[in-house]
């Protein structure tokens, strides 16, 4: 299992853009192997007194948070996937795209602990 995560500040105006996008986004990802996907819309997000989720994305006024995950099977499926999207012209960024992709952060992840679904822990 490989698992990439993703912050991304979105304008509350485009939720149901983004809603569209993630949906349609999700389908295409499966094509590529991608075993789970999941985008969550803010919903109880405090501003800290050092560091938020808002300030390492330059969240600005009106933008909600949307945090994502994929799970992969592997590193070298999802790095074989990326390298088959980046030819794949339904992955083309589009003009109105329903947030700011140069202010998403993104990192993938080997997991150390997994709990739930199918984990055989409870």
């Amino acid at each position: 299992m490989y698992v990439a995560g993703f912050v991304i500040p979105v304008p509350e105006e485009n939720f149901e853009a983004y809603k569209a996008w993630a949906k349609t986004s999700a389908k295409l990802f499966r094509e590529y192997g991608c075993l789970e996907s999941v985008d969550s819309w803010e919903d109880n997000v405090p501003d800290g007194e050092t560091t938020d989720f808002r300030r390492a994305v330059a969240a600005r006024p009106g933008e909600r948070i949307v945090f994502c995950w994929q799970v992969w099977p592997s590193r070298e499926e999802m790095e074989e996937a990326e390298a088959r999207i980046a030819k794949d012209t339904r992955f083309d960024i589009p003009v109105e795209i329903p947030f700011d992709h140069r202010r998403l952060i993104l990192g993938a992840f080997s997991p150390i602990h997994t709990m739930g679904r199918g984990t055989g822990e409870g």
